[in-house]
């Protein structure tokens, strides 16, 4: 695959055969990002577990301190006072069997996240063939199936982020945006790690991290030395 001129001009910063400490990491991340736009900085973490068993399953959610720089739009799926709740703490769409059939009868995808009301569930669940696939179900663990839903809308407008690993064992996740203080960067990315280093699975065997590379949108891999990382590595 060729690469455009700006990517490789970026190539040459990296060593490639070098893992960088987390701190040049995000450093290095920063003058990559070379486009005309705020290119999203991600993080992509191989762990030491096979997703094919539900007992080495990483999932969950972690409120980013310094946020994503992105806008999140928040569909939430309630009833009564939970809908008032979720329009009063700032939801961009509230209602119940309504938004339901939007999506289902209109192909409707103009938020990011959902969150509902456990009595929702139910009728949601027969969208779930739609949802799933998108990774937009709501689930219990990220924190988007719940009776709190002031807590949840704030917490994901704030900056709060799911993770989750792909059939390859590969968590993809933004840390920040390009135009963010590195060590505001810096700062998320150990939030980010020290959640999925908590949530290692007891059935996880050998290494954990496996590999740990930032990137930014256009930009070339920056791969970081997860012996430095926090607190793990056995």
């Amino acid at each position: 695959m060729k690469r455009g001129k700006k990517y490789q001009e970026s190539a040459k910063l990296i060593q490639k055969a070098k893992l960088y400490d987390p701190n040049e990491a995000v450093e290095l991340v920063k003058k990559t990002a070379s486009a005309k736009f705020d290119e999203t900085i991600e993080a992509h973490i191989r762990l030491g577990v096979d997703s094919r068993h539900a007992d080495q399953q990483v999932r969950g959610a972690v409120v980013l301190p310094n946020g994503t720089g992105k806008v999140v739009r928040v569909l939430v799926i309630a009833k009564g006072d939970k809908a008032d709740e979720a329009e009063a703490a700032g939801a961009d769409y509230v209602g119940a069997e309504d938004m339901i059939a939007k999506i289902q009868g209109e192909n409707w995808f103009d938020f990011d996240v959902i969150v509902a009301t456990p009595n929702m569930m139910g009728q949601l669940g027969r969208i779930g063939r739609i949802l799933g696939p998108k990774g937009l179900m709501p689930n219990p663990k990220a924190g988007t199936v719940t009776m709190d839903i002031a807590s949840a809308v704030k917490e994901i407008k704030a900056g709060k982020i799911e993770y989750r690993l792909d059939k390859t064992n590969i968590i993809h996740v933004p840390v920040g945006k390009a135009s963010f203080e590195a060590n505001k960067l810096l700062e998320n990315f150990n939030t980010l790690m020290g959640a999925i280093i908590k949530a290692r699975p007891s059935a996880a065997k050998g290494q954990y991290l496996k590999s740990v590379v930032l990137t930014a949108t256009m930009g070339p891999g920056v791969k970081v030395n997860q012996a430095k990382i926090g607190g793990q590595n056995s």
